[in-house]
């Protein structure tokens, strides 16, 4: 099964449960091996080449169970039939098709059978000589996966994928390799079609990783947060065999900024910092693993951490697992009010819109750029968006001026940003009076956060399409929409969004602090 390997490799490993070591003999003549690079692989296969996509879930805590998948990925215009044989596709574009079939082996099985088969020693045996499983489904099974690691294999039949597990207890800490041999049914022999091999890691630290998130932050994956604003730390433990289920876990937290550790059993904790500057954050996650115990023998003890509660009974162990990272704190929006909406009385001759001034006002830093979304009165069907640079240099209140066509209720979305940070308050106003008239009023209302989720997720979506530098905005479910946020990314979005809009000229900047 080593194929010239040294068995010395084999020895250094333990037994892994259901594997066979390399030493067992190969059946060449019903399953030949092939070099790379053997001319015999460009026959292997009709209409072109197959190839195996191995997959894992590695990384994998020691003692947990690590899982592999093997996809085959057929020529153009092959696929997979209901019954496993290996069909031409008639969808398949650009291309001349012969027979239905690539491989028909439901008709070669028919013609053979399980028993036949199995008595003439010709096939529904393994390379090393053990019978295949005899599954319901055994007629679709017409490959055969070898896999092998650490100096021994396992042996599986299947379809067009196959997924094998092992438990890595004892398997050496650090990477490892994954090797994995896909043979086809023939009709004298078992045929090489593909091959594939990939990187595993076994370690005695637990896999996390930490999500990092905060209202009005305009980017969190650039680590820079904004001051006076609560930041959520989500922890993510992998572990896909579910191997810490029954533990106890423990999350210890130094947040960097002097306040001490704070110890919790929740993968979630907040934490607001209070100054500017760079700070260190630091994670340890501890795993209490109940396990069975050994013979009873006098040992010493293991360590426990004060404070700690252990399973019931039983023996366990500890794992641990770490998390560091770097967060910067600046200033930034927190808050962003409409304080004021005044229609602006026009004459006939100064055009046929109905002009609204905002009057908007902020807590936190100043802003650098406005964006005003107007929609419909549901906040979902937008009809118009304008955004351009503010210049505010002593305090956070400016008058945002904007043009409504037409009589009707409209959903007004105003977010003001800087480098760090948005935030985002609505409205919702009725301009009422008939179109030319200088007489028209305008009402208007602040409106609830939970109207407009529906509006901010779909006005999200469709700047995000033309400009990547849109972040959306974390959101509770409780926090009004005057706390909400909404990056964009400004250069006259307009323009490209609403080409038919007619609002020509939506900076009036005649009037000093009017935008």
């Amino acid at each position: 099964m080593s194929h010239g390997r040294s068995s010395s490799h084999v020895r250094s490993h333990k037994k892994l449960h259901g594997w066979s070591p390399d030493q067992n003999q190969w059946n060449e003549k019903l399953y030949p091996f092939w070099e790379k690079g053997d001319p015999r692989w460009k026959d292997c296969w009709r209409g072109g080449k197959v190839v195996a996509r191995l997959t894992s879930d590695s990384p994998a805590l020691v003692g947990s169970n690590v899982t592999f998948t093997v996809t085959l990925q057929f020529p153009r215009c092959q696929k997979e039939d209901n019954d496993s044989n290996i069909v031409y596709d008639r969808n398949c574009r650009n291309a001349e098709f012969g027979p239905t079939y690539v491989y028909n082996w439901t008709k070669w099985i028919d013609d053979c059978g399980w028993e036949n088969c199995t008595s003439n020693n010709t096939h529904n045996v393994f390379p090393d000589g053990r019978p295949f499983p005899h599954h319901p489904g055994w007629r679709r099974r017409n490959f055969v996966y070898l896999f092998h690691t650490v100096g021994q294999y396992y042996q599986k039949t299947g379809g067009s994928s196959a997924i094998v597990s092992i438990n890595t207890t004892n398997i050496t800490l650090g990477k490892q390799m994954m090797v994995v041999s896909v043979y086809r049914r023939g009709h004298r022999t078992y045929v090489p079609v593909a091959t594939a091999s990939g990187i595993y890691v076994v370690t005695d630290q637990i896999p996390l990783y930490v999500n990092l998130s905060q209202k009005n932050d305009r980017n969190a994956s650039d680590s820079v947060f904004i001051k006076d604003s609560p930041i959520t730390f989500d922890v993510k433990i992998h572990d896909p065999s579910h191997y810490l289920n029954n533990s106890a876990i423990s999350y210890k937290w130094d947040y960097g900024d002097g306040s001490g550790s704070f110890i919790s059993n929740s993968p979630i904790s907040t934490h607001t910092y209070t100054l500017q500057g760079n700070f260190s954050l630091n994670l340890t996650v501890q795993a209490i693993i109940p396990v069975p115990c050994g013979p009873a023998t006098p040992t010493p003890p293991l360590p426990t951490s004060p404070g700690k509660n252990t399973p019931d009974g039983g023996c366990h162990i500890y794992r641990y697992g770490h998390y560091k990272t770097t967060i910067s704190i600046v200033e930034g929006i927190l808050q962003v009010n409409i304080i004021q909406m005044t229609s602006v009385q026009m004459t006939v001759a100064q055009g046929e819109n109905s002009l609204v001034d905002f009057v908007v006002t902020c807590q936190g830093s100043l802003p650098t750029d406005a964006c005003t979304i107007v929609s419909d009165p549901t906040c979902q069907v937008s009809q118009n968006v304008v955004c351009d640079p503010v210049e505010v240099t002593d305090q956070c209140l400016l008058t945002i001026r904007r043009a409504f066509n037409e009589p009707g209720t409209y959903c007004v979305n105003i977010t003001l940003g800087d480098d760090a940070s948005q935030a985002l308050t609505s409205a919702l106003i009725s301009v009422n009076g008939a179109p030319g008239s200088s007489s028209r009023t305008v009402e208007g209302v602040l409106i609830a956060s939970g109207f407009l989720v529906a509006f901010v997720i779909i006005v999200s979506l469709l700047l995000y399409k033309r400009y990547k530098e849109y972040k959306p905005i974390e959101r509770s479910a409780e926090q009004a929409v005057n706390r909400e946020g909404l990056s964009v990314y400004f250069n006259n979005v307009k323009a490209v969004l609403f080409p038919g809009n007619n609002e020509r000229d939506p900076l009036l900047k005649s009037k000093p602090g009017i935008v």
